[in-house]
């Protein structure tokens, strides 16, 4: 036990000395800022596929003056960053860092702000690459000397990951060969080159062990590795933000990559006319991002036929074609910022589940969709200008009922037609199963139609409406005839004091009582008479019309033969007429006998209208009544006429 303690009593004295003798050569000014990890030298928004640095064991937090110029950023046992290196302290890193062999538990280097000649970074990079460290990371390097040729000995390394951050060359004539060689040929797992104008890259001479390239944010074209076939473990492979324009040139750079799984091409100049090449993908190829390009719907004419997910947001397509790409195995399609109406259908996309199409130009979605689309677990279809209407409201009850996939529902769903619904929710609106319901509004309208001519056809009858349309047309023909027979007379003479209108059954009473007590005495009244007034040769109608309008008052002797009696039907309806076309009080009602209400037919309801409404003469039985009765008969029809007795109605003075 005390053997034991004495071990590592000697054992911490040791790791004393030498800490105190590895910064006795170096003064330190710590920065407050934590190491930043080679992941994050990778794509913006990263992949899971990005390289990711140790745990932080300890950190330096204490500020002092450096006696060569440069700054640790960060320093641990396992991490180091250091910034401001020049020409006149490299010689001192690259001293420090030799002392770093394989079995140090450095594995990070991070150099800041590196300015320094080209072969002097190569001796720095050689150092690093023969020691402990595993991932390197320069940002804002600027090479001052000429580039020229270097033999950059690549075997005997730890490194796995080199990241290149703004590199600026100022060195303008130069052998490209001599620069990108170096990079090409590293044998380690992960390599990025990010915001530095890079315009090529070599292929690399052997199989490389490049498991992922990042050379984000660069101005590299489709020359970049054409028949390259040394990348054959490469998986991950970032050109975002370059000048990329031919997609069939895209595939083809990959049909070698054996291993590429995720391929990111966004940001780029990429479009394809179908007028190009057949496109040649590698077939393991699982994810792949084209967006923010100048892609058209031709594009899916040129895909990988084992993508799993597409991502084609903001770009230029219209939409989805038909037929053109049998993509069995996709399951998610971004097609969000683009140019569609609708919503595609899943015959090529059989495997597809989740479908982004956002901000696109959709005004009422196909409700298609969820019956060709069976398989899909969410749908993000918001921020599109919805015009609400029942097209829309079939597609939200089809999607109501296959589950609620919308995502995003509701706040992302609102009407931007018409105009008064603008802002509206789709959740708040609603219309009426009529009203969207072709057939059922159809058929409604039908019945309601059928049921409005049936009401009208049983008023019609009930009512008599066609009879009194026949006898409003002989009126008026009638009165268009007498008009062009006698144009220079407009207006009828009086000539007769009353017209009596009876029923044949009732003639006796009229000869024996009515005419005798009527027209003889003093103060004679000269009546009209159907059968001596009459003119021979004119239809009966024309001669009713024209016996009322000659007469002062038309007298009606109502009994139950009266309201039998089709004639005297057509005497009361143009007697009728006169009363309201005239607006004057001629029509005098004899009741000679009483008329039950049930034997009054339904079209004489103005009979029962006149006799609810008018006073009139009811034929007494008493004899000693009947003196009255004539007196206020005569009193009724009392009239100075300006005509001769004896006239018929058809003549004139």
């Amino acid at each position: 036990m005390t053997k034991n303690m004495r071990y590592l009593g000697n054992f911490f004295v040791y790791e004393c000395l030498f800490v105190l003798t590895f910064w006795s050569n170096i003064s330190l000014s710590v920065e407050n800022e934590l190491f930043t990890s080679v992941s994050n030298n990778f794509p913006e928004g990263g992949s899971d596929k990005s390289i990711t640095s140790l745990p932080l064991l300890y950190k330096n937090r204490q500020r002092s003056k450096v006696d060569y110029n440069w700054v640790i950023i960060e320093n641990t046992t396992e991490s180091l960053s250091l910034s401001q290196i020049t020409n006149g302290n490299v010689k001192k890193l690259i001293t420090l860092l030799s002392d770093f062999r394989k079995g140090s538990r450095l594995q990070n280097l991070t150099l800041t702000n590196v300015s320094v000649d080209w072969n002097i970074f190569l001796e720095l990079l050689q150092t690093v690459w023969h020691s402990s460290i595993e991932y390197f990371n320069i940002n804002n390097f600027t090479q001052l000397s000429d580039i020229e040729y270097y033999n950059f000995r690549y075997s005997g390394t730890s490194m796995k990951a080199l990241a290149l951050k703004n590199i600026l060359v100022t060195d303008l004539y130069f052998s490209q060969d001599d620069l990108y060689q170096i990079l090409a040929n590293m044998n380690i797992e992960a390599l990025t080159v990010a915001e530095s104008e890079m315009i090529h890259m070599l292929c690399p001479s052997l199989d490389s062990p490049f498991r992922y390239i990042n050379f984000i944010n660069n101005d590299l074209t489709d020359l970049l590795f054409q028949n390259c076939d040394k990348l054959i473990q490469l998986e991950t492979f970032i050109l975002q933000k370059n000048k990329f324009e031919s997609l069939s040139k895209v595939s083809s750079m990959t049909r070698y990559m054996k291993s590429l799984r995720y391929l990111d091409m966004s940001s780029n100049l990429l479009r394809n006319d179908g007028a190009e090449e057949h496109c040649q993908w590698t077939e393991s190829l699982m994810e792949l991002d084209l967006s923010s390009n100048q892609l058209t719907e031709s594009v899916f004419g040129c895909l990988p036929v084992n993508v799993n997910k597409l991502d084609l947001q903001n770009n230029q397509i219209a939409s989805v074609p038909q037929g053109i790409a049998e993509l069995k195995s996709l399951k998610e399609l971004n097609l969000a910022s683009n140019r569609l109406a609708d919503l595609p259908g899943c015959g090529g996309f059989s495997a597809l589940e989740f479908l982004n199409m956002e901000m696109n130009s959709i005004l009422t979605p196909s409700a298609d969709f969820f019956e060709s689309c069976q398989r899909v677990r969410e749908l993000e279809a918001g921020h599109n200008p919805f015009k609400c209407s029942c097209e829309l409201q079939a597609f939200m009850r089809l999607e109501r009922q296959s589950g609620g996939k919308l995502s995003g529902w509701p706040e992302a769903y609102v009407c931007e037609y018409p105009e008064d619904l603008r802002g509206t929710q789709l959740k708040d609106f609603h219309l009426t199963e009529l009203a969207c319901n072709t057939t059922l509004l159809l058929v409604t309208a039908l019945l309601l139609t059928l049921v409005l001519v049936g009401v009208v056809a049983f008023l019609c009858i009930y009512l008599d409406v066609p009879w009194y349309v026949r006898m409003l047309w002989q009126w008026t023909q009638t009165k268009r005839r007498a008009w062009h027979e006698c144009p220079e007379e407009r207006e009828t003479v009086l000539q007769f004091h009353a017209f009596i209108s009876y029923s044949e059954r009732d003639s006796v009473w009229v000869k024996n009582e009515l005419i005798p007590n009527l027209e003889k005495g003093e103060g004679s009244v000269q009546l009209c008479q159907h059968e001596r007034n009459f003119v021979p040769g004119k239809s009966i109608v024309e001669n009713i019309i024209n016996c009322i309008d000659k007469s002062y008052k038309s007298i009606f002797v109502l009994s139950p033969n009266f309201v039998q009696s089709e004639w005297c039907h057509y005497e009361l309806y143009f007697a009728h007429h006169k009363l309201f076309s005239e607006n004057c009080n001629s029509l005098i009602l004899i009741l000679l006998e009483p008329i039950p209400p049930y034997i009054i037919p339904a079209r004489y309801h103005k009979l029962k209208a006149l006799m609810a409404k008018r006073t009139y003469l009811e034929w007494p039985k008493e004899r000693s009544k009947r003196a009255l009765f004539w007196a206020n008969l005569r009193a009724a029809i009392n009239i100075n006429l300006p005509v001769a007795e004896g006239q018929s109605c058809g003549e004139r003075d």
